[in-house]
């Protein structure tokens, strides 16, 4: 392994409740607007909660024929589109590419649950014979990342993750070591969820892990303030293209962002719960920034998980002050959750896309719905205004059910 191969940002693509291009995401983030709204895909007055970041203008005829969009699930299509642009951005359609070293690793938390619990009732109700001959390929969670490489042809290093909220983050270490173990000079890397169905929706309302704040939705996503009841089920997909910096350098890419670093750990303690002590977190983190060579001073800006639940945020911003002490304090802490929800196998991947455009333009965007900041967390959360930062480097926290941590280490483009 060469550990100075230095893995470089060179394309970004994303589906969000903000928007399907960086730029608009962006854009609405630093305007504080929220994604977040009643549901319009199916009637949720049986549910407990009614909302959610739900994905309602998309349009996938880009990629899908009709036929197709009919046997393909929305996670797929998400990430097939999240994909397909962040390769547009890139340059890498432009040009030629030795394709059996661009590959990818495209993860998904769930996969196709809505398929799949479709095709689940209609087993119980109507028989074997009424299940659907796509419902496994529509299920399963690597089929994102099989669907991409057979529209571009990349023939490299291929597959998933799935390790729920950290499935972005770790898709991008996962597919970072295969540029700096000298495999692959490109991999694609993210993450997509269809969470915004039937069976999420019941069953993270059931587990009593959304708020339930239905009377204003817009104001659900609340991470660090006193009232927050519940993390906002949400869905999307981001993808990032990861370049060998001499690939990208030699094609004349335009360097958007370094990934310098990553580390990764487990709580060994709950199935949903983090550990309060924030001691797996500290590691991750620790191990990032071992990694990345950088100093803590350096980090400016972090993109936390911060979830709006009443126990993990605290105990993230318990860890962040247990690794940085002081330095905390000249710190910008903010989350793009308050604004889009939860998007879970999504989440990490479309948080990545926004800390690189924090960190070339030097806009931090607010989190909103900060009414009463919990005495608890004392940081700054950039409430509910957009700021400004010079920071060259900032990490993004990803956490996911089971106890995975994941932290990231970026610095700027150029």
């Amino acid at each position: 392994m060469d550990k100075h191969r230095e893995v470089v940002i060179t394309g970004m693509g994303l589906a969000s409740p903000l928007g399907h291009t960086p730029e608009t995401f962006f854009d609405n983030l630093l305007a504080g607007r929220s994604g977040v709204s009643n549901i319009t895909r199916f009637d949720t007055s049986a549910y407990a909660v009614h909302f959610a970041g739900e994905i309602k203008e998309f349009d996938g005829s880009e990629w899908f024929d009709a036929k197709e969009i009919g046997r393909t699930s929305r996670y797929i299509q998400y990430i097939v589109h999240a994909a397909m642009k962040a390769v547009e951005y890139s340059g890498l359609n432009k040009g030629k590419l030795d394709v059996t070293r661009a590959g990818m690793v495209l993860g998904s938390g769930m996969g196709g649950i809505e398929v799949f619990t479709e095709n689940a009732g209609a087993l119980e109700t109507k028989g074997p014979k009424r299940v659907s001959p796509f419902f496994i390929p529509m299920a399963i969670t690597n089929m994102g990342s099989g669907m991409v490489a057979m529209r571009l042809g990349w023939r490299g290093p291929n597959w998933s993750v799935s390790s729920a909220c950290a499935t972005g983050n770790h898709a991008f270490a996962s597919a970072a070591d295969q540029i700096r173990l000298g495999r692959a000079d490109v991999m694609l890397a993210g993450g997509s969820e269809e969470a915004v169905c039937a069976a999420s929706l019941a069953g993270f309302a059931n587990m009593r892990a959304l708020s339930r704040r239905n009377d204003d939705p817009a104001t659900a996503s609340r991470p660090f303030d006193s009232d927050r009841d519940g993390f906002v089920l949400g869905e999307g997909a981001g993808v990032l293209v990861l370049e060998a910096r001499e690939h990208a350098e030699r094609r004349g890419a335009k360097i958007l962002g370094i990934l310098r670093g990553y580390g990764n750990s487990c709580d060994a303690y709950h199935m949903s719960a983090p550990l309060e002590s924030g001691e797996g977190v500290c590691q991750a983190i620790e191990a990032a920034l071992k990694e990345a060579g950088v100093a803590k001073s350096e980090i400016g800006v972090v993109n936390a998980h911060a979830t709006s639940t009443p126990l993990g945020d605290v105990a993230e911003v318990k860890a962040l002050g247990k690794v940085f002490g002081d330095h905390l304090k000249s710190m910008k802490v903010h989350s793009t959750k308050s604004m889009t929800g939860h998007l879970l196998g999504g989440a990490s991947a479309i948080e990545a896309i926004a800390l690189v455009m924090t960190l070339n333009s030097g806009d931090v965007h607010p989190t909103i719905n900060v009414v009463s900041q919990d005495p608890e967390i004392q940081i700054d959360c950039v409430p509910n205004k957009r700021a400004r930062t010079s920071a060259r480097f900032g990490i993004s926290n990803s956490f996911g059910f089971g106890g995975h941590n994941s932290c990231i280490v970026i610095e700027r483009g150029g």
